[in-house]
């Protein structure tokens, strides 16, 4: 979908949904905040997405849905969480319980089950168990195989609709020994199963998405036929894997829009707020923060574009990007969370406040895109199993073989270039050709030099953006340096240190997604992108990951991160490269 495209279909999304702060709305803050205290599943809300036929734009359009590219949904997504992290997480899980029959399902299967979705169906995704979480290879539920198919029984735990749900996608053991190849993945139809053979558990009341149903469900030799079966016996592991992949890639909509919320509600603080004899704004301290949040939400902003158009533009790479974008968009996001209730203050605390009570449940419900679908320690683990080899890469790749990268990467971060058919079954589980975003940077360093702008001062800020991106490229051999040196324990794979070699390359991967975002997509981003001062200021921000007390800024390249916020506050566009139209009065 071209950039033009994209805008429009938001945007009308958008003045469907209309301004949040008008109580007059259906998915007003509000409403949104009236669901949340009673702890109450937000039919309502769903239900007004489902008339706009959103959950169309997430479902493939080969099979009767209209999704062509992640992105279209993804972005539409992050409009909704903006209002309600909980409605958009209800249709992300439906979305998710999906995916199997997308990556594996037959022609029949995926019709039948996107004609359901279109017809109101929910669906919800069976995998974890209350006593093994993130170790799926422990789970107990075993699919018993008879004639014409399977008697499922156990028990899913802390999955989202489950109560709700008229399907759940069912993991379950169908070998005996437990190991790779002995899983399935089951569709369970709640209302094909025998009255009362299917037994919900209790809600779990959560911290955050209060609203959203989290409970499981208990199984005692349920019958399921064999054509409910998901992909062919024994691949409900990789199925799992590669459904987590796209969980993982995606679920960043979600804190990007929570935090576009908050950061709003505390531009709407502080531009008239007086303290001291001065506007909170003009307090160079406060600014300082402003600039700084703004800067991690457009540093998210990037790695999610790059982690999302990647599972169309570069398949192979998948297994490294979405495990980044899982530890480090959350992680960043909730520092960053903590650096605006500061600017805030008191008014965090006013849940009642018709303007900022909405900023508590941002705060809240961010937290959720830590652990759901794989938690920070899974993600990290999955970049430090691969980190020798993306290491490698990175110095021993040929200049051919690099090209080729560069090729893919391009297209990947460049907004306006044409994505192929998405093909989740093409995902791999392990990258083979290192981490290419990484990969491609020194060409993009190079580009970034080039970078014409008719302001000197833009041209400056390029070139110092351009050396922060070398230093940290330069960070890649102390990191193998580092990493050798950790070979020689036995037990280096488990250790805490290999774990922090993956947070540091998490910064590395994060600066340069946000070095390829402006290079390649220069020519098609809106006034006042792409801006020197923001992209300085964005790497200072993966920098100081890896050099925390270094700083590579100073006050004006914060005026200047500022006055772009401003801009965008004021003239009411989405805190992203986007930029979308928002309808988002002020206090």
């Amino acid at each position: 979908m071209t950039v033009r495209t994209m805008i429009e279909l938001n945007e009308e999304l958008e003045r469907y949904l209309g301004d949040p702060h008008d109580p007059a709305n259906t998915m007003s803050f509000q409403r949104v905040l009236e669901f949340d205290e009673r702890e109450e599943f937000p039919f309502e809300l769903v239900g007004l997405l489902q008339r706009w036929r959103l959950h169309e734009y997430c479902l493939p359009a080969r099979w009767g849905g209209r999704a062509g590219d992640v992105e279209v949904g993804f972005n539409l997504l992050r409009l909704v969480a903006r209002r309600d992290p909980t409605s958009a997480t209800a249709l992300m899980l439906t979305d998710l319980a999906f995916m199997p029959a997308w990556i594996a399902g037959t022609e029949a299967q995926r019709r039948y089950f996107v004609d359901a979705i279109n017809n109101g169906t929910r669906m919800a995704w069976g995998l974890s168990e209350r006593h093994h979480g993130s170790d799926v290879l422990s789970n107990e539920m075993i699919a018993e195989k008879v004639d014409g198919g399977y008697l499922l029984t156990g028990e899913k735990y802390l999955i989202g609709n489950a109560t709700i749900a008229d399907v759940v996608s069912v993991h379950a053991r169908t070998g005996k020994r437990g190991g790779p190849g002995d899983w399935s993945i089951f569709a369970v139809e709640k209302r094909k199963a025998p009255a009362g053979a299917i037994v919900e558990l209790p809600n779990e009341r959560l911290h955050g998405l209060r609203a959203l149903d989290m409970s499981g469900i208990r199984l005692d030799k349920l019958f399921v036929p064999d054509e409910n079966r998901l992909g062919a016996e024994g691949q409900g592991l990789e199925i799992a894997l590669k459904s987590a992949q796209v969980a993982r890639t995606t679920i960043s909509s979600m804190a990007l829009g929570a935090v576009d919320t908050a950061l709003r509600v505390t531009c709407d603080f502080v531009v008239d707020r007086e303290i001291f004899g001065q506007k909170v704004a003009d307090i160079p301290y406060s600014r300082r923060q402003l600039a700084e949040c703004f800067a991690d939400l457009l540093l998210a902003d990037a790695v999610s574009t790059g982690a999302v158009r990647g599972l169309q533009a570069n398949p192979g790479q998948t297994s490294v990007f979405s495990s980044v974008v899982k530890y480090f968009v959350p992680t960043l996001l909730e520092r960053t969370m903590a650096q605006l209730s500061v600017v805030l203050g008191a008014r965090l605390y006013l849940r009642s406040h018709p303007h900022y009570g909405i900023y508590q449940k941002m705060l809240r419900d961010v937290l959720v895109a830590i652990f759901a679908d794989g938690n920070t320690v899974v993600n990290l683990k999955n970049i430090a199993l691969q980190l020798d080899g993306i290491l490698k890469a990175a110095r021993d790749t040929p200049a051919d073989a690099r090209g080729q990268a560069e090729q893919r990467v391009a297209a990947q971060f460049d907004l306006d270039a044409e994505l192929p058919e998405w093909r989740p079954a093409e995902q791999l589980l392990f990258s083979r050709g290192g981490d290419e975003t990484v990969l491609a940077l020194p060409a993009a360093i190079k580009a970034l030099r080039a970078l014409h702008h008719p302001e000197p001062v833009q041209r400056q800020w390029f070139q110092r953006s351009a050396d922060v991106a070398e230093r940290l490229l330069g960070e890649l051999d102390r990191l193998g340096a580092e990493l050798a040196a950790l070979k020689g324990n036995r037990d280096h794979g488990s250790s805490a240190e290999i774990f922090r070699l993956a947070e540091r390359y998490s910064a590395i991967h994060a600066a340069a997604a946000a070095v390829h975002l402006v290079v390649r997509s220069a020519p098609v981003l809106r006034d006042p992108f792409p801006d020197g001062a923001v992209l300085l200021l964005c790497l200072e921000r993966a920098w100081r990951q890896v050099e925390p007390t270094r700083p590579v800024t100073d006050p004006a390249v914060v005026d200047r991160v500022v006055e772009v916020l401003f801009r965008l506050h004021r003239e009411r566009r989405l805190f992203s490269h986007w930029q979308f139209q928002l309808l988002a009065s002020g206090e």
